[in-house]
């Protein structure tokens, strides 16, 4: 079987009447890796929109309520929970080989009958941020990655989260002192002149889990490696917007990558 194939699709309860919501067993380079998918149920076919999430195992899960919204914008979304998570086989390793689990979940867009094949989109929240760039790194033919509070960096993560340097040492398997090139790999700056997909920064200026300087690095090597890139940058939020505010951005950015 190929990486991105379905192997078990169930349903799950959708809030939205009009969204169809499953619980997938997806393959990726030989895992059994497990994760939501929701799309329109009207006929059709639709973008496709590989939702990124961030924290790591129990922290920062995928939230139903967050897919659907997206879906309920006219996208089929796979939400993957990363390997190792909620049953599925692996380990996850913090934006390291888990980074295939979003490429396979592009994979299996890619070939799912309501999705156009050639417009798939990435959304990264958080920790997702650097999953989406590492993907869209793998993947040329991304069609646009949009990166919330998003991570760009990963050795300024380690700098800033004193509260996540255990778990970085552990799941990497050291410091970036001992292991630079380890850090270097999960961090997609180095090479983001070989990115081809637009680029949408959000993020909260007060943001105490991902620090908005990850987002003006970002967009410093973007400009100067001369790619398409759009920012919002919001002085009085944080790592969450306020509910009015978040569906307001929701419409924008969604509306964003069906113009790209």
């Amino acid at each position: 079987m190929k990486n991105g194939t379905i192997i078990k699709k169930q349903r799950y309860p959708s809030p939205n009447p009009r969204i169809d919501l499953y619980l997938v067993t997806y393959l990726s380079e030989g895992l059994r890796v497990k994760g939501l998918l929701a799309e329109p149920k009207e006929e059709g076919t639709y973008d496709g929109f590989v939702y990124l999430r961030g924290g790591i195992k129990g922290v920062g899960m995928v939230r139903i309520g967050r897919i659907v919204q997206f879906a309920s914008e006219g996208f089929v979304v796979m939400a993957p929970f990363y390997r190792g998570n909620q049953g599925g086989q692996g380990n996850e390793d913090f934006a390291g080989d888990d980074r295939f689990d979003a490429v396979n979940a592009y994979e299996l867009l890619a070939h799912y009958p309501k999705v156009k094949k050639d417009r798939i989109h990435l959304f990264g929240f958080s920790r997702g941020g650097v999953m989406a760039l590492l993907t869209g790194l793998l993947i040329p033919e991304v069609r646009s990655i949009v990166v919330w509070g998003g991570v760009s960096d990963m050795v300024l993560t380690y700098e800033e989260r004193e509260d996540l340097r255990r778990m970085m040492k552990r799941v990497i398997g050291g410091t970036p002192r001992k292991y630079p090139e380890r850090y270097r790999w999960r961090t997609p700056l180095h090479d983001i002149h070989s990115l081809n997909s637009p680029v949408f920064i959000i993020h909260g200026e007060q943001d105490q889990n991902v620090s908005v300087e990850h987002s003006y690095r970002l967009e410093k090597r973007l400009v100067e490696a001369g790619k398409s890139v759009q920012t919002r940058y919001y002085p009085q939020y944080t790592h969450y917007f306020p509910p009015q505010e978040n569906r307001k951005m929701v419409r924008e950015l969604t509306q964003w990558m069906k113009e790209q």
